[in-house]
């Protein structure tokens, strides 16, 4: 029985062929132990077939092993009763051949039965033998195929993620981010303008009144005249 002829049922060729064109292998392999599963149980079935043969056989054999005994206690028995006087001695004797006689036979058919039991046993240990490869064989499949399986899912995802991420155009991203760097930038170079020409002109108006001496003599002035207006003194 060749497995893996079985598995596959085409030649190595064109296994290979059939990957390197991308088609499906999980869909092969699923198929190649289905396969090998319906070879298993005709395995077993056939094991027990010709494990019932070998019992069959050893079952008949004790029975006539045992019939075979009861035929020669049955000679005894013929002989002792004559010894006593109960049975003539020549028919006693007569007789107890013939129970040697059945006797004799019957150890044959034991003997030929022992042998039919021999060549089942061996049978059975052969076919017991390829149930174990098959056995071995599909776990070793069902194991690859799950791995397999994983592969294909992380692979699938991978290039998915990876598709994803070449639709990306990263220069562009680039570029528009060191737009958006240049604008803060200038935003901030003109809020500090602004900040610096408000304090240039602060400290001009400060200079100013320093120069000037202040306006508080005018102020001074200017209500000393109003209250002379008015009268008050």
């Amino acid at each position: 029985m060749n497995i893996f002829k079985r598995l596959f049922r085409i030649g190595e060729a064109e296994i290979n062929s059939v990957v390197e064109k991308m088609e499906d292998p999980i869909k092969m392999t699923e198929q190649g132990i289905r396969e090998m599963r319906d070879d298993l149980n005709r395995a077993i079935e056939s094991l027990a077939q010709i494990q019932a043969l070998a019992i069959r056989a050893k079952n008949d054999k004790t029975k006539k092993q045992e019939e075979a005994q009861e035929y020669e206690n049955k000679a005894i028995l013929l002989l002792t009763k004559a010894q006593k006087g109960e049975l003539d001695m020549a028919q006693a004797e007569k007789l107890a051949k013939e129970a040697l006689s059945l006797k004799e036979k019957l150890l044959a058919e034991a003997h030929t039965l022992e042998e039919q039991q021999k060549v089942h046993e061996e049978s059975a240990s052969g076919v017991q033998n390829n149930v174990e490869i098959l056995k071995f064989n599909i776990t070793k499949w069902e194991n690859e195929l799950k791995t397999l399986k994983s592969r294909i899912r992380v692979s699938r995802a991978t290039k998915e993620v990876n598709k994803q991420m070449a639709k990306i155009d990263s220069n562009s991203t680039i570029s528009m981010l060191e737009r958006m760097k240049e604008k803060v930038e200038e935003e901030e170079a003109l809020a500090q303008a602004y900040g610096n020409i408000a304090n240039v002109k602060n400290s001009t108006d400060d200079e100013i009144e320093k120069a000037l001496g202040g306006t508080s003599g005018t102020v001074t002035q200017e209500l000393d005249e109003i209250k002379r207006k008015l009268g008050i003194e």
